[in-house]
Parts: structure tokens; C-alpha cells; sequence
């Protein structure tokens, strides 16, 4: 049993030691600077204070319709503390699946040698967020909500509209990009959805407004920036298609620009607030 257990250990030892160690410094330090800066966003200091004895918890459980504690003047979910901490909290999970995938994209326009499955992170995180956001994307609308189905995407609120929206854009993405990286569609075609409704949901961005909200200039910033990540991230990612044909170099440039993008995006979110 011994001699086992040593064995494994010298294996476990020799497979450690095949990494690069100068790349596993480089993420090591990029994944500290990222939880420095989680920790010190709005998101951060609400966790903080959630922890201090004596604080009030405020639930942002997908799916709560309860108003009851500090609702908005007005009476209405905008603006009003849990409707606030939802919000917040849709982006910040939203921006935790885009980073992990904007990593996955850097590594493999850095040409680090990650295993193949890192190239599905791209499509399995796009299926959560698109899978959330179609149910739990605004907590009075189907199907968690009062609103029927027929409400919901009637347009009757334009910005419960544009979240379903963006949840069908990111299923439909995420669906597409598996089929690319499995090798069941090698159509250039394949890649138009990424490209096209990245592009689409950018643009929307700017057009993008919560409504009677008190915070609803800073939203707006926020969405700015956003959309201007979200236009350069799409320009990027249709240069690596266009280019495919150019030297190497020109096309592992916008990789590299691609990634930065989505990962700018993800940070973005996360220390998204209202």
C-alpha cells in the first residue's frame, strides 16, 4: 500500500513539474489582481456587509417577489432595494461566466497548451447565462412572474424584452459555437451567430433603460461602456475569421484582442452596480 502511495505521488509529482512554470506564474498573478479587484467593487462591499453582525439581508433569490423591505417610493420594483440587489446581482453572475470564458479565449490565442475541453467554456457558459436570463432574467416576468408568456414578450416593457432577448441570443450562440468546436459544423456560416448577435446585443446596450429608476444615469454609463466593450470585442472576433487566410501573427492580434475584450467585458459586470 505503501509503495502505491509513493508511486502516485511521484507520478502526481512529475505531472505538476510539466507545466510551464512561468505561464502558471502569469495566470497565478492575473487570478489574484482579478479577486483584488472583486473584492474591492460595490459586490465585494456588499459581502462584506452582509458578513458585519446586525446587517439586514436583503434576498435576491431568483424568483422572489416579495417588495415588502425598501421598496421605491413609488411603490414600484425599480429602484427599490431588492430590486436594486437583483439587478446587481443578474450582472455580476452574468459577468463571472463571461471572464471565465474570456480566460479561456486569451489562453488559446496566447497559445498556451490547455486541453481541448477549454475550448467549450465559450459555449457552456453563454448556455447558463442565456438559460438564467430566460428564466430568472426579471422577477415579474414569465415564467417566474405574474406577466403570461404573451406579456412578457409582447414589448410591453422594453426592457424585460431585451433581457429575454438577450437570452435567446446567448442559447443560440451557445449552441452554434458547440457545434463549431466539436467539428460537426465547419461552415463558415457556423460562426455568424457569435458574431451577429454579439454585435446586436451591443448596439442594443445603448438603447437599454431600466425604467423609472432613480439611479438610471449611472445604469446608463454603465450600459455605454458595455456596449463599447461588446462592439469591440465583435469587431475583433469577425477579424479572426477574415483573416484566417493573413500570417499568423495578424490573426493570434485579434485573438489576443477578442479575449481582451470578453474579459474587459466580464470585469465590467462584475463591478457592475445601481
Amino acid at each position: 500500500m505503501k509503495a502505491h502511495s509513493a508511486s502516485r505521488m511521484g507520478l502526481w509529482i512529475v505531472y505538476v513539474h510539466s507545466f510551464d512554470s512561468s505561464r502558471m506564474k502569469q495566470w497565478a498573478c492575473l487570478l489574484f489582481v482579478l479577486v483584488l479587484m472583486v473584492a474591492q467593487s460595490p459586490w465585494g462591499a456588499d459581502v462584506r456587509a452582509q458578513s458585519s453582525p446586525g446587517h439586514h439581508k436583503v434576498s435576491i433569490a431568483p424568483g422572489t417577489t416579495n417588495n415588502q423591505h425598501g421598496e421605491h417610493a413609488d411603490g414600484g420594483w425599480e429602484g427599490s432595494a431588492q430590486g436594486v440587489a437583483y439587478s446587481e446581482f443578474n450582472h455580476r453572475f452574468a459577468g463571472l461566466f463571461v471572464l471565465l470564458f474570456g480566460l479561456a479565449e486569451l489562453g488559446h490565442a496566447l497559445r498556451y497548451s490547455l486541453p481541448f475541453w477549454t475550448r467549450l467554456i465559450l459555449p457552456s457558459a453563454l448556455g447558463v447565462i442565456g438559460a438564467y436570463l430566460l428564466v430568472w432574467s426579471d422577477h415579474e416576468a414569465w415564467p417566474i412572474g405574474s406577466l403570461s408568456f404573451v406579456q412578457t414578450f409582447s414589448g410591453q416593457d422594453p426592457e424585460i424584452l431585451q433581457h429575454k432577448f438577450y437570452g435567446v441570443f446567448a442559447s443560440t450562440a451557445a449552441a452554434s459555437e458547440t457545434l463549431r468546436r466539436i467539428g460537426w459544423a465547419r461552415h463558415p456560416a457556423w460562426a455568424a451567430p457569435l458574431l451577429f448577435f454579439g454585435l446586436t446585443g451591443a448596439l442594443m446596450l445603448f438603447a437599454h433603460s431600466h425604467g423609472n429608476h432613480p439611479g438610471n444615469h449611472t445604469i446608463e454609463l454603465h450600459h455605454a461602456l458595455l456596449g463599447s466593450l461588446g462592439i469591440g470585442a465583435s469587431i475583433s472576433n469577425a477579424m479572426v475569421s477574415w483573416a484566417s487566410d493573413a500570417s499568423n501573427h495578424q490573426v493570434k492580434r485579434w485573438e489576443i484582442a477578442w479575449g481582451g475584450f470578453v474579459i474587459a467585458i466580464g470585469i465590467q459586470l462584475l463591478l457592475y452596480f445601481e
